[in-house]
């Protein structure tokens, strides 16, 4: 009883995390649509009229089934898309195309094979226009980060899986972004390595204080990273579910939601929403 009474207090206490009150991302009404119905068919309803505004400091997990349209949204937050109707913002301007305050990690790290994990992370640093010795400083600070330092001289196909993503992590931090967009980064890797990674992502959003947008399908590794849970649905994109994640604080260690008395509720209350309308998958 005085652990549920501890646990209550816990979840009644508001937002997880402090975040500023200002936006680092801002959609107003967007809808994205591909394709103009003349050579290629009738044209795609991929976002329909969202509105989403993220804070400064924000851990955002974005869940929802494959097509709904969550990749999508993240290549307009990233400026590799233009919406159809509304408009993208960050921090309170125009978003008109990529930007160095905004960090991009994919689900495959896409190193450049031919380049040590030392330059792969120098290489967005060196098309900023930075000079060699600050390159190089800035990139051993970053890897040792990261815990790749023994690495540095290593090519792409020496690494591990964990080790290609921190590496792909790391030349993401390098350019210090002051928004890091990942699209599933971790959902390729094994059970242990992707909850080292987990832990070490947690970690570097509590130190540096970056604002975070992460992609993912699973709904525990959500619980575990996200001061923020949003849910999507399809036909076309709409935010279904937005809503604090209470069980992870930043007063609280790496998996503390799992021990969190209402853990189970809020993992059903997320897997509901992902399912199949009609579906209980309790038969």
């Amino acid at each position: 009883m005085i652990e549920a009474a501890i646990d209550d207090e816990i979840w009644k206490s508001g937002e997880p995390c402090e975040e500023s009150s200002r936006d680092a991302v801002a959609l107003n009404s967007v809808s994205l649509r591909y394709g103009n119905g003349k050579a290629a068919g009738s044209p795609t309803d991929v976002l329909g009229s969202v509105q989403l505004h993220i804070r400064e400091g924000e851990f955002v997990c974005i869940l929802g089934p494959s097509g709904c349209g969550k990749t999508s949204l993240l290549k307009l937050v990233a400026g590799y898309e233009k919406p159809t109707e509304g408009e993208v913002k960050l921090y309170d301007q125009p978003h008109p195309g990529p930007n160095p305050k905004v960090g991009v990690v994919f689900q495959h790290a896409n190193l450049f094979p031919w380049l040590s994990v030392n330059r792969n992370v120098q290489f967005g640093l060196k098309m900023l226009g930075l000079k060699r010795a600050e390159r190089s400083h800035i990139a051993a600070e970053t890897l040792n980060q990261v815990g790749l330092s023994a690495a540095a001289s290593l090519l792409p196909h020496q690494l591990s899986g964990g080790m290609k993503q921190r590496a792909a992590i790391a030349r993401a931090l390098a350019a210090n972004p002051a928004l890091l967009l990942m699209d599933e980064p971790f959902a390729a890797l094994d059970a242990i390595t992707r909850e080292s990674l987990q832990y070490l992502l947690r970690k570097l959003w509590l130190e540096t204080g970056k604002t975070i947008v992460f992609i993912t399908h699973d709904v525990e590794e959500a619980l575990l990273l996200g001061s923020r849970l949003i849910v999507m649905k399809g036909g076309p994109g709409r935010i279904e579910i937005d809503m604090p994640n209470r069980l992870n604080r930043a007063s609280e260690p790496f998996a503390f939601a799992r021990q969190h008395l209402r853990y189970g509720e809020t993992r059903e209350q997320l897997l509901k929403a992902l399912r199949p309308a009609g579906q209980s998958w309790q038969d």
